[in-house]
């Protein structure tokens, strides 16, 4: 009797125990294997995320130091460019405040002081005073320095202008002004009235007027190297 009492006993406990393993095989596993599923797939995206925010990080940090060195590089280019304009504007200002001084200097045929003075070498008196250049002593001479020719509507303060009765250039002032209208006045040294402001307008000077010649570039400085010559007469007759 003990015996089988005994023997149902370790059967039912048996049976109890093998129903607990079943169970949690069949529903705590998959409930295992799916959490950690979607640990993983998360963990990736993550690290996906962090990728790509990494990725446009450095994509912005390039283009904001391509951003400043443009400005950088427009900022000097404009630096430069307003320079050099004050320094032409400077040494023109003071080729005409130079040439001004001249005024009312009465005309000598050869003549370079200003007790008299005739029209190339008050030119080059005034360039070599206010901007360090040796300009020819004659006007035919003085016309073949600088740049190209300029014609009457692109003259500019401080240009050399250039006259002749015929084909020999034979007078030279210096443009003073050009108003809103194109109207160019020069200070030069007339036989008439010695050094004195006139006008391209004018009746006589403007069908005389041939060309002219920018002897100073846009940095203010010369176009080329002018040469000291030794100083003879201009055979000026106006």
């Amino acid at each position: 009797m003990k015996k089988r009492v005994l023997f149902y006993l370790v059967a039912f406990v048996s049976t109890v125990s093998l129903q607990s393993c079943v169970t949690n095989y069949v529903v705590s596993k998959p409930a295992t294997y799916a959490k950690e599923y979607k640990t993983d797939a998360k963990l990736a995206s993550l690290e996906t995320n962090k990728m790509e925010q990494d990725k446009q990080k450095l994509i912005n940090s390039f283009l904001a130091e391509k951003a400043a060195t443009l400005v950088n590089a427009k900022n000097s280019i404009k630096n430069s460019e307003i320079a050099k304009s004050i320094r032409h504007n400077k040494t023109i200002d003071g080729i005409l405040t130079e040439a001004e001084t001249y005024l009312g200097t009465p005309y000598r045929y050869g003549g370079m002081t200003r007790n008299g003075i005739d029209c190339s070498a008050f030119v080059l008196s005034v360039f070599g005073a206010a901007a360090g250049l040796s300009l020819p002593r004659v006007a035919a001479s003085q016309s073949e320095e600088g740049g190209e020719r300029i014609e009457k509507e692109n003259l500019q303060k401080g240009d050399l202008i250039f006259f002749s009765h015929g084909r020999r250039i034979s007078h030279v002032g210096i443009v003073e002004s050009v108003t809103e209208e194109g109207e160019v006045k020069f200070i030069h040294a007339a036989t008439s009235k010695g050094v004195m402001i006139s006008s391209l307008n004018d009746s006589y000077w403007g069908p005389k007027y041939r060309f002219g010649k920018r002897v100073i570039n846009e940095n203010g400085e010369a176009y080329n190297n002018l040469a000291t010559t030794t100083p003879v007469s201009n055979g000026t007759s106006f």
